[in-house]
């Protein structure tokens, strides 16, 4: 090799090494960059895939309401939650926590994380049930706290028609085990410390006007007739027994 040529490739080697430091600083530099965009849009909370097809519940729920009940006002619910606590520097991600010391929060967490909580139990208890209604353990429980499943039913109803607005009914396990009738107004639930019905919720009935009115219009009082024919005992059931835990 000539020396001229030596020199020359000795130059260019020399000239190639401090460019590939500074690319593998730039892809340093990028990847940690990545890592906190990534970290900047992450949510606390996320939309679960509805568990059913939009028309699951025909023709006691229509899908055309299960389509914009989920699609829209439960992904608002999210969202805004998610809004309200980057808006205070939050990473909490523990609902059930929020819930429990909501009083500590602003409005717009109390409202948007109730509903959050309330529309994914809500999801989770319904399937045509073709006339079921509940056996076992739980069946007597019922009968234990109310006389009968009908007059559990019945004071179920009044608490669902009689909630004036929007709100929910719900049936819970208090803090002495025992199933209790109520509703709360908005999107407050039974876990918050500012609800005045407490106790773990294991079954609930939307009556909001959004959960009914493209198909019942103002009859409240068919929609939540017609609701006891989607009732997931089985999951009802199984609610039960984890909040006796």
């Amino acid at each position: 090799m000539k020396r001229r040529d030596f020199i020359t490739g000795t130059l260019k080697m020399a000239a190639f090494f401090p460019l590939v430091k500074i690319n593998e600083e730039f892809k340093t530099l990028n990847i940690e960059e990545n890592k906190i965009t990534r970290r900047n849009n992450m949510s606390n909370f996320e939309l679960k895939p509805l568990p059913y097809k939009y028309d699951a519940l025909e023709p006691y729920i229509d899908a055309r309401t299960m389509e914009i009940h989920y699609t829209k006002h439960h992904q608002a619910y999210v969202d805004n939650l998610n809004k309200a606590l980057k808006e205070m520097n939050s990473n909490e991600n523990d609902l059930l926590k929020i819930l429990k010391e909501v009083s500590k929060y602003p409005v717009a967490v109390r409202n948007n994380g109730g509903g959050h909580y309330n529309h994914e139990l809500f999801w989770n208890i319904m399937k045509v049930n073709n006339g079921a209604k509940p056996d076992g353990k739980f069946a007597d429980a019922i009968n234990s706290a109310f006389g009968s499943f009908d007059e559990f039913k019945a004071k179920f109803n009044q608490a669902a028609l009689t909630r004036f607005g929007s709100g929910w009914a719900w049936l819970v396990v208090d803090e002495n085990k025992k199933l209790v009738v109520g509703s709360t107004p908005n999107q407050d639930n039974p876990l918050m410390d500012v609800s005045e019905l407490k106790g773990i919720p294991i079954m609930g009935i939307d009556v909001w006007e959004h959960a009914y009115y493209l198909k019942y219009q103002n009859r409240r009082a068919e929609y939540v007739e017609n609701w006891w024919n989607v009732v997931d005992w089985n999951a009802v059931a199984k609610n039960f027994e984890e909040a006796l835990k």
